[in-house]
């Protein structure tokens, strides 16, 4: 197996075109053709769909296109584990955060912490739904996250730290029900909450609460940006639900209504999620070892706590 030809596959698809990918990888258009005509005789597959508009992948190519991924990725590791073998850990790491997650709480201290330790490790954070994470985990293309939910799902091992209560948080003297301490649910039938969209944890656990307790929450904005949600809580446009740690570093908390959610409590899972078919590099380790130090440092600070 040629693995510069699974290289060229994986560009071919990805651009969705062979003109683009010969671009990309500065190859001849005719010597790319041929690569990928070498491929298509050694499986003896048709692995493109050619078009006027592009190319596409057959159910053939799909099926290779995840496999090349994890072939690739491995070939990388070992390139790595070989150039960093008997020095300290170093390359590439790749760490997912879901949005309005406790991710917003460790993205500094881990980016922080990394750089003293380990300054040739070079971390790439991302931040995006746990469907898109979980995705990137699978195929090889990102090394870790942390995420909301427990699995199962094929292909990624689910290893559950924390579960959080959820709370409202509004403006003083805004949407949120009058009164101080706990909030019931059912007190927030009239509430207009700023949530993230359906494919987003939060939304769905927040639905499925109402949904049990015979009720539908007034959404009067779906937001995914977290610099537009801070501002919308701020202007009073609206209450928004999150757990603590999320809340805490992105919100001014001090000067919001913060009321954890009862009768009943609405609980979220977080996991820190990794490949379940492929090993994670020295570096990798590396920084999966300070995920775990930052959130028990991150339990015994009490900043968790809502009064602190």
């Amino acid at each position: 197996m040629d693995t510069r030809r699974l290289y060229s596959f994986v560009k071919i698809v990805d651009a969705g075109s062979i003109t683009r990918a010969a671009d990309i990888l500065h190859i001849a258009q005719p010597a790319l053709s041929q690569q990928l005509s070498a491929l298509e005789a050694q499986f003896k597959q048709q692995l493109l769909i050619r078009s006027k508009r592009g190319v596409a992948p057959t159910e053939a190519g799909r099926a290779l296109y995840r496999h090349a991924q994890l072939i690739l990725r491995q070939v990388e590791l070992a390139h790595a584990a070989v150039d960093v073998s008997g020095r300290a850990p170093a390359g590439s790491v790749s760490v997912g955060l879901a949005p309005y997650s406790m991710g917003a709480a460790l993205a500094l201290p881990l980016l922080t912490s990394v750089r003293e330790r380990y300054p040739d490790i070079l971390l790439h954070i991302n931040e995006n739904f746990g469907g898109v994470i979980s995705e990137a985990i699978m195929t090889g293309r990102m090394d870790m996250a942390f995420i909301y939910g427990a699995g199962p799902l094929r292909g990624v091992q689910f290893e559950p730290l924390r579960t959080e209560d959820l709370f409202l948080i509004a403006a003083p003297g805004g949407a949120a029900p009058p009164g101080e301490g706990d909030v019931r649910l059912q007190e927030l039938a009239d509430v207009g909450l700023l949530l993230p969209s359906r494919i987003h944890t939060i939304r769905q656990v927040v639905d499925g609460a109402f949904q049990q307790a015979s009720l539908k929450p007034r959404v009067v904005g779906e937001i995914e940006s977290v610099l537009t949600l801070v501002s919308a809580v701020g202007a009073d446009l609206g209450a928004t639900v999150l757990p603590w740690s999320a809340a805490r570093p992105i919100l001014d908390v001090q000067n919001l209504v913060v009321r954890r959610i009862v009768d009943p409590t609405i609980q979220v899972k977080l996991s820190l999620c990794t490949s379940d078919s492929q090993p994670l590099s020295e570096p990798a380790l590396a920084v999966h070892d300070l995920f775990h130090e930052l959130i028990t440092d991150f339990r015994e600070s009490g900043a968790e706590d809502t009064d602190s």
